[in-house]
This record gives C-alpha cells, structure tokens and sequence, in this order.
C-alpha cells in the first residue's frame, strides 16, 4: 500500500519580532525565529535535560554531567527551589549541595550550557513548589503583583544572581537561558513583572522562557517576551483515579503543542475571555517531554523505554524545535526541617515519597543507565549532526491522521522544506499492541520508497533527498544517526532490511545483521545493527562504543528481625495509607560494588543506614536498584508495609 501525505505549503517565517536573543564576547549569536532557534547565524535545534543538583551530592556531579554530555544532551536544566535555599527567612545557602555557582561552573568545565529555571513557584514536586514555609505565612498573596510578594521575589532573584554574576551567555559563561515562574497560567502582568524584576538585578539571556500549557487555549503571558514551551507525559500519575488513563495521546503524530494534561491537578479552567496563544509566532520548543514519569501514593505507572523514545521521535516529526526531558537525571530529596516533598499535608492533591524523586528517568538517581539512555541517544546524535538540516523544516501530516486509538493503520508523518526531508515512523503505542503493518510503500514528496515491512515495537525516521558528502541519497530504508567526516552512521531498523538508493549509484542493499561499512562515491555508509548503535557513543576522541559491563548484581541478605524500640525518623510515611503492620528485615551487603536489586511487591518501603533514612519507595512494579556501596558495612533496616488495593499499578 503506498502512503502519502498531505500537500507542503511553507509558512511565513519571522525574524526580530521577540525581544529576545543576545550574543557572546566572541561575536556568536543566538536567535530565535518563528520556526526555529539560531546559533551562529545557523539553525539550530539544541537538547536539554533536567537535572537537579539539590537533589544530587556535590561530588558525584562531574561524573553525572559527563553520563548526561555522553547522552548527547547539550543543556543541563535546572530548578532553583526557594526553600532548599531559604528555609529560615534570612538565612540563605548556597553551600555544598545547594551551591549553584559550583553546578554552573561544572557544567561549564563538562562542556554543557545551562538553562536556570528561576521560579519563584517551581511545582517540581517540592513542598509548597519551592516556596518557603515563611513567605506563605507573611501578610500578601503570594505568585502576584503586590509590593510585599515582589520585595520578597526580588530578594530570592538577587541572591542568586549573586552567586552566577559573570556566568552568563553576554559574559562568555554557559547560562544560555531563564524559565520564570512555572504553569502560571493566566498572569501575563506578573509574568512580566518577574522578568522586569529579574533583569533589572542583572539577569540577561539570549532565551527567556514561560511553560505554556492550559486546557485548549494555552497559557498567557507577554507575547513578545518569551517562547512558551511545552511537555508531554507518558501517564499522569497526579491524576485523582486509580483506573486506567486513556491512551496515550502523544504517540500518534498530533502536531498541537499543548498538552492540556500536563499540570492539570493543580491549575483546572480555561482562559476565562477565550484566549488564544498565538502558536506561529515561536518555534514549537519543549520542556517537559517526560523522560519517564514519578509514582504517587495512589497512582504508580512504570513507564517503558519505547514510551519515551516514541513520543520523543513523534514530537521530532511533528516540529519540535528543543527537545527538552523532565527528568533526564533522577534524585533524592533532601531533608530539612521538613520532609521537603510535595504532600496532601501541605495542601497539594498528591502524595509522593520523603526521598525519592527517581521518576524512571534515563539515568536513575545513583547514576545507573537505564534502556532509554541509548535510545534517546539515537535522536541526540542525530540531532548534534543533521539538526540544523532539520530545524528549518515543517511537519506535513499524513494524507489521514491516525490517532492513538487506531491499532490497524500506519502512523507516520514528514518535515520537509520542500526539497527532501525525513519521514517518522511510529509502530509503538502505550497499552496498546499495534497490527504489523505490510508492503508499506511511503511517497514523501513523490519520492517512492521501497516497500517495507513493519512489525513489533519500532519507531523510527528515514531520510530522502538530502545532499550527504557531496552524494545525494534520495532515499533510505535504514536510520540516519551521526556523521564522522565523509562517513555517514545509519542504524538498521529492526526487521526492515537497509539499502539505499544514491543518485548515479546501484542501490546498495546490506544486512542489518552485522557492521558494515561500503563506499558511495565519496562518502562511505556505515550501517550498524539497531541494538550495537545504541552503544555508540560521541566522545572528544570522536566516536565510540561505549562496551563498559553493566554494574555487578551484589550480594545481600534480607533477615527478619523486629523493629527498633523507637520509631526511627520519619517512619509516619509507612502510614500514608492509613496504620498497617510493618515488616522489619536486615538487610546486609556483601561488597560495596554493584547494585542491590529489591525485587517483591510492597506498599510503601523505607531503609535506614545507622538509623538516618536513606531511600523509600512507593512499590511501582520496577525492581528497586539500590548501590551497594551504600549499604556495605553499614547497619541497614528495611521496613515496608504489604500491597493493597487502591492503587494503580501497571497492567
């Protein structure tokens, strides 16, 4: 069956209509157009993953920086949380773990830019969204424009600032840009006034940023201030039902920006006079595509590794012009003089643990790399070589759409800016087995693919028409990854034999088997079977395998035994469900290497290493991965409650 799409009709492009943009000491500009970012006069589609160093220990963040680097992300986005900062009004910190200089100066050193996302209200399933507990108790509303919140807004700006004066883009450092406030939906004035405030202290960066979500109209804000930027999950774990969420929206090739889901359980209603966000006049950029997804007390998706790439590689095909993961890096909460993470005891509609804010993402809290790291990185390397090639082009729909309910027909879509361009394919659908798909003979503008077919879990984007080397390949059965000089990697689809098709050449058929590499003319097609190229790594030598053995499974004993006299710190957490018995084990290690593997069902588990509570977790139905060096010589109680109805757990 051939699949067409839809006829191409460019749109107009904007320039210089965003008070936005600004350049380095060397001259380098960054811009922003209606389409598309621009780096050096160049287009430019960056990637950007969130990591919190609060949640993190000062001294692994080197070796964590490098893994994200290693990710093919290029910028580190970050919470600034108010009360990790200002617990007690007037008494800041910004030392060891909380210090963001350091962070940002290590960034810098990794080869990573920086996005600051400033609040004041951050959500990031802090207590109070990273408000302190003492500004809430002051005489004024807060998250508005009276005098008392705006003084109190300004001192917490400056601070910071004070600690990454002369670390911006203008100064040569990495901060590229500042996301202010959070899913603050219907305040443009305020919105406005923050950044007024912010740059007024000193703040100064090519990109300000707004999160753009709420119900169908998007969010307000300043029109000419910001790019909004937008996310999209997986599951939503924050929403008040244990049953089972309809499917996946973000697996079928939608190309609306806003996913009216994302915060709903804490901003609800539309835009009360009908606005409309004014979509062409910003690139389609992201914040928040879920790089997996954090458990709640009664709702506990585990999200899997195609869940993540597809919706990435979807957004990819619909226009995504900054591909930007919530959470890329898991992390565990500190503890001040509060558990400091978001509670129905503090007014919100969610429970989540003390500690753990693992939220499945590519790299757990403890560093470990989990399925999606790699196949994310398909995209990011990809991206690193082909994304100025990319940006510039548009999403064309499929000739019909095909929503996430259709489990017969194929799902694909096309970005071209006239000439050439890349088809995605998505063959993944959440709680949903697709039909293979057969003879699937795709004709993106006229040019006719090979029929191939499409079977299993797949997704995946073939070029057509483009300029490779000086050769020009029109089209691709196999997927384009990197570049190395005149050598060009493709990764072979998974049941779809590669051969490609070269203007002036023989079609070249190889197996996607086993590496092999042949020449085209001038350039040479590397193909690499689907599960080697997601070792494949980009390093300061060049390009690499990352061959490194997974971490050891270490030994341990899980004992009986009864529980301390005294209820430890913060064992109220076993009884968010109500009193429950409580299981007591010792759990021992028998060498500091590798990881421990919890692997039994429970409710809610809590450990305590010499009596401190070092890690929870709300049983989710993923093995519980904890290091063992942790744990090695120390005195170690598991305690947890047994399962229960009540709560949503992955079919």
């Amino acid at each position: 069956m051939e699949y067409r799409f839809k006829p191409y009709t460019p749109t107009p492009l904007l320039r210089g209509h965003l008070h936005l943009g600004g350049a380095n000491p060397r001259g380098e500009r960054i811009d922003v157009t209606s389409r598309y970012f621009e780096r050096g006069g160049a287009p430019w589609l960056p990637v950007m993953g969130e990591y919190h160093f609060v949640r993190d220990s000062r001294e692994n963040w080197p070796r964590e920086l490098r893994k994200i680097r290693a990710g093919g992300v290029g910028i580190v986005s970050t919470y600034l949380f108010w009360i990790y900062h200002e617990e007690t009004e007037g008494r800041f910190d910004f030392t060891g773990d909380r210090d963001i200089r350091a962070f940002v100066e290590e960034c810098a050193r990794q080869g990573l830019e920086v996005f600051l996302r400033l609040g004041p209200w951050c959500h990031g399933e802090v207590r109070n969204g990273g408000l302190p507990d003492w500004l809430l108790q002051k005489p004024f509303k807060a998250r508005d424009n009276n005098p008392g919140y705006l003084a109190a807004a300004r001192s917490w700006y400056q601070r910071i600032y004070d600690e990454v004066k002369g670390l911006f883009y203008r100064d040569g450092g990495p901060i590229v840009g500042i996301q202010i406030e959070n899913e603050l939906v219907n305040a443009p004035e305020h919105l406005l006034a923050l950044k007024n405030l912010a740059r007024d202290i000193g703040f100064d960066a090519p990109l300000w940023t707004v999160t753009g979500w709420n119900s169908r109209f998007g969010a307000k804000f300043p029109v000419d201030e910001f790019v909004p930027v937008f996310g999209g999950y997986a599951d939503a774990p924050w929403a008040q039902t244990t049953g089972e969420l309809p499917l996946c929206t973000h697996h079928a090739f939608d190309p609306q920006r806003n996913d009216s889901a994302v915060g709903m359980d804490l901003l609800g209603g539309a835009a009360p006079d009908g606005w409309r966000l004014p979509y062409e006049r910003y690139p389609f950029a992201t914040c928040e595509l879920g790089g997996g997804i954090q458990p709640t007390l009664h709702r506990r998706p585990a999200v899997s590794p195609m869940d993540v790439y597809a919706m990435s590689l979807v957004k990819l095909g619909c226009g995504n012009n900054l591909a930007g993961y919530y959470m890329y890096h898991g992390g565990i909460n500190k503890i001040g003089q509060t558990t400091l993470q978001e509670s129905t005891a503090t007014g919100y509609p969610n429970d989540l643990p003390a500690l753990n804010y693992d939220f499945q993402a590519p790299l757990s809290p403890y560093g470990e790399e989990r399925p999606h790291y790699g196949l994310l990185n398909l995209l990011h390397l990809f991206l690193q070589d082909f994304g100025a090639v990319l940006a510039p082009m548009e999403h064309v729909p499929a000739e019909e759409f095909v929503p996430e309910t259709d489990s017969a027909r194929l799902r694909y879509a096309m970005r071209t800016a006239g000439h050439g361009g890349f088809v995605f394919v998505n063959h993944h659908q959440r709680h949903l087995r697709l039909r293979d798909v057969e003879n699937a003979a795709l004709r993106p503008l006229d040019t006719p693919f090979p029929p191939i077919d499409i079977r299993g879990d797949v997704a995946f984007i073939l070029p057509f028409g483009l300029t490779l080397g000086g050769e020009t390949l029109q089209w691709a059965t196999a997927q384009l990854v990197c570049r190395e000089g005149n050598v060009f990697v493709f990764a072979a689809v998974p049941g779809i034999p590669p051969q490609y098709a070269f203007s002036g050449h023989d079609i070249l058929s190889v197996s996607g088997e086993t590496a092999s590499e042949a020449a085209v003319g001038g350039v040479t097609v590397r193909t690499l079977p689907w599960e080697r190229t997601l070792r494949l790594r980009r390093t300061e030598a060049g390009l690499a395998f990352d061959d490194s053995p997974a971490p050891p499974e270490a030994c341990f004993a899980l004992t009986p035994c009864d529980g301390p006299a005294v209820p430890p710190p913060h064992a109220e957490e076993l009884a968010l469900a109500g009193a429950r018995e409580i299981h007591w084990r010792h759990l021992e290690a028998a060498e500091a290497r590798g990881f421990v593997t919890l692997d039994f069902p429970f409710d809610i588990a809590l450990l305590y290493v010499d009596g401190a509570l070092a890690a929870d977790k709300f049983y989710d139905t993923l093995p519980w991965r904890l290091p063992a060096s942790m744990l090695y010589g120390h005195r170690c109680l598991l305690a947890y409650t047994d399962p229960r109805e009540g709560v949503y757990l992955e079919p």
